[in-house]
């Protein structure tokens, strides 16, 4: 076993140091489950030289110095299990590479990134630690990693380190290469613990994700699915046709046109009545919009403003109230926000702009990351706010008299949670404009000046349809209730008895592990399933090779789970890329281990005792879902042993149907599969169900049967094929003829 770098005996007095230096000598991104944890890590091999024998206790200042540079390290419980237990640690004596481990991951909290695994373990070389953290993305959290570094030797050299700098270069990395907030609320709600989707994301630096595996996936690109028309989200992009469509369906829609000049504005404007919206016809997120204008020479002066944001420019009547957005998921409509109005108000000192920062900006739930519900606000650069106040005769520089208001936004942020408040009548006819569009999710533009009431009731009226709407306001609304809009989106692309996941099978152990895997794939394609193989032969959709061994990856494997036309998916997993790379899958149908000879696998990875080896094994049977099953070879005393870890049903295989893990299993009414009277046997505890002849198996005939592991190897696939569902008859017909030897196809 590893030692704990917190746990080690505590040397007490500080001790001259010739190398006090903390050098990475690798870093591997394990990418799936590993054998540290489910989920995505950096694990970092460190050599902390000379530091082995100084402690944090016994470095002058040094506790006082880091925790001055991190005081919310006061937040990491630790193993102690309480707030300030990592401090403590630190005050008793630990070693850098735990260190490490806890300020690589606080300056990911920091940044935004909310990853609080991570681990620190010694190898059996002295100064030599494994440092492991959670990694959401390998570029940021890599970032993170050589920032920690940076930070902790700056502590330990009594050197200072700007903090700030690279929390703000974090956030940087993390607006560049994590999803989008949208997306994330929606990939969590996938795979939260009551739902747990998979998911992998299909753009390294995009937000399009994929839900689920194989034959049952779905695709998402922010708020929009697989299942968003093309047509539609072209329609929504339309403002004018999609008002004709409105309209022809009864839907109140406010009256205007498309123009193509600024006479032509004009004289819309005057045909329609003052006050008016010049806005783009195809525009998003409600730039180059200017409303209730009033005057020609707006007009004039706004209708360049609107043109550089779109193709068309509209025309269109101004309605009274309030802007809101509704969301309509699935024919639902499942939350609803309302636009602010923000003004400020003179003291008869300060001029606008200034009074903007201290009244307006001040606000912390302003900002300009995706985490601030609210925008800043700058005079400058927001033609629709100037225009608003120099109707009130002002400017930025202008000092507005001792309470005087000034309106500088007419609508500001849709941050304001309504959801409860609307109108029955209006939800419904949010549900009509999207149904009308075409669009399964949609976010309705309406302006009213209640909500409550009836549209017709007010002149209310639905003023755009979008395709691939924002869901921050939603889920980080700066007044009211989050809604779980995330979770509506999935509840709408799976029913809630729906399955995600195609039948995954993985197959691990010192040997064996490749005629395993394709026999599976073999049986599992006779059952009727197109299947995909990924093993050290290559990789195979339907039997077919499709890639040779030598193109064979991590990467590899990841694209039969991306294909739609996989129904199920069969992976070989070495010893050396469960340490390298971790899974390729999140959770599998069916784990079979062959068996474990430790001493094939030393000399890599720092794995060097029976203990380690089992532990990389185990991870295995660690992703086996509770409906599924671990195939374990019971002649095997260190696989037997992996029985206990198994969520699902554990079925045994054996030559030897006298072994002692089947004899138990059977006297227990579990399902085992053995050798007797020369034949393949499947039993249901005392019941036996003899499935083929030995004489009669083409891959055993000419005494192929008795070379080491075989026969075991048959029984090992057999067991997995029945734990799928393929029935006697066609595990039968599948292992009869099967001849291993035959020649790929690769047509």
């Amino acid at each position: 076993m590893f030692q704990t770098a917190a746990t080690k005996p505590v040397i007490s007095t500080a001790l001259p140091m010739t190398n006090k230096t903390i050098e990475f000598l690798n870093v591997l991104h394990l990418r799936g489950p590993n054998i540290w944890t489910y989920r995505s890590v950096l694990e970092a091999w460190v050599d902390i030289h000379d530091l082995e024998d100084c402690p944090s206790n016994v470095i002058p200042g040094f506790y006082e110095r880091l925790t001055t540079m991190l005081p919310t390290l006061i937040e990491h419980r630790c193993s102690i299990g309480e707030r300030g237990g990592f401090l403590k640690r630190l005050r008793d004596g630990t070693w850098p590479g735990h260190i490490l481990e806890h300020v690589t991951l606080e300056l990911q909290n920091l940044a935004g990134m909310s990853g609080g695994f991570g681990k620190a373990r010694e190898t059996s070389i002295r100064g030599i630690y494994k440092v492991v953290i959670r990694a959401w993305q390998k570029d940021v959290s890599m970032a993170a990693l050589n920032m920690g570094h940076d930070l902790l030797m700056a502590a330990i050299e009594e050197r200072p380190y700007d903090v700030d700098a690279a929390v703000l270069k974090l956030r940087d990395l993390v607006d560049t290469h994590l999803l989008g907030p949208s997306t994330r609320c929606i990939v969590e709600a996938a795979a939260d613990k009551q739902r747990r989707i998979p998911y992998i994301r299909l753009l390294a630096e995009g937000n399009l994700v994929q839900l689920g595996y194989g034959a049952r996936q779905r695709r998402i690109w922010t708020a929009e699915t697989d299942r968003t028309p093309a047509i539609a989200e072209s329609i929504s992009r339309e403002k004018d046709l999609t008002k004709t469509l409105l309209e022809s369906c009864g839907v109140p829609i406010p009256e205007g046109r498309i123009v193509t000049s600024i006479e032509d504005a004009i004289e819309a404007a005057e045909d329609i009545g003052y006050p008016v919206v010049v806005k783009p016809s195809d525009g998003n997120h409600a730039r180059g919009v200017f409303t209730n204008i009033r005057t020609a020479a707006e007009v004039a002066e706004l209708y360049p403003l609107a043109d550089a944001e779109g193709s068309e420019v509209m025309v269109e009547r101004f309605i009274k109230g309030s802007e809101h957005r509704l969301l309509v998921v699935g024919g639902k409509m499942v939350a609803a926000n309302k636009g602010d109005t923000v003004s400020v108000v003179g003291d008869g000192v300060n001029t606008i702009d200034q009074l903007i920062e201290t009244q307006i900006n001040s606000d912390p739930r302003r900002g300009v990351e995706h985490e601030f519900p609210l925008y800043l606000i700058k005079l400058d650069n927001y033609p629709a706010a100037q225009m608003e106040v120099a109707r009130q005769g002002f400017n930025g520089s202008s000092v507005p008299a001792a309470g005087q208001e000034v309106m500088i936004v007419r609508t500001s942020n849709m941050a304001f949670d309504v959801t409860d408040e609307v109108h029955p009548d209006n939800a419904e006819l949010a549900c009509l404009a999207a149904r009308i569009v075409g669009l399964d999710i949609a976010g309705i533009d309406l302006v009213c000046e209640d909500i409550s009431r009836p549209l017709a009731e007010q002149r209310g009226a639905i003023v755009e349809v979008n395709a691939g709407p924002g869901l921050l306001m939603h889920i980080k609304p700066a007044v009211g209730q989050p809604r779980p809009v995330g979770e509506a989106i999935v509840d709408h692309l799976f029913a809630k008895d729906e399955d995600s996941r195609i039948p995954v099978v993985g197959v691990t152990g010192s040997r064996g592990k490749t005629p395993v895997a394709r026999l599976i794939a073999h049986l599992l394609r006779l059952s009727g399933q197109y299947t995909g193989l990924a093993c050290s032969e290559g990789v195979f959709l339907d039997g077919r090779q499709v890639e040779t061994a030598e193109g064979t990856n991590w990467d590899a494997a990841e694209r039969v789970l991306m294909n739609r036309s996989v129904e199920a998916a069969v992976f070989e997993n070495s010893h050396r890329s469960i340490l390298a790379d971790g899974t390729v899958y999140d959770r599998c149908q069916v784990g079979v281990v062959t068996n474990i000879d430790p001493e094939l696998h030393y000399g890599e990875f720092y794995i060097d005792t029976p203990e380690k080896v089992w532990n990389t094994f185990r991870t295995q049977i660690d992703l086996v879902l509770s409906n599924g099953a671990a195939i374990l070879n019971a002649e095997d005393p260190a696989v037997v042993e992996l029985a206990e870890l198994s969520d699902g049903e554990v079925i045994f295989y054996a030559v030897d149907s006298a072994a002692e893990a089947v004899a138990t299993a059977r006297s227990e009414g579990k399902r085992t599969v053995y050798v007797k009277d020369g034949a393949i046997v499947l039993a249901t505890g005392e019941t036996e169900d003899p499935v083929a002849r030995l004489a009669k198996i083409a891959m055993l005939a000419g005494g192929k049967g008795e070379q080491p592991g075989v026969l075991s190897n048959l029984l090992a696939a057999v067991a997995a094929a029945w734990a799928l569902g393929v029935s006697p008859a066609m595990i039968r017909a599948g292992v009869k003829p099967y001849d291993p030897a035959a020649p790929l196809r690769n047509e």
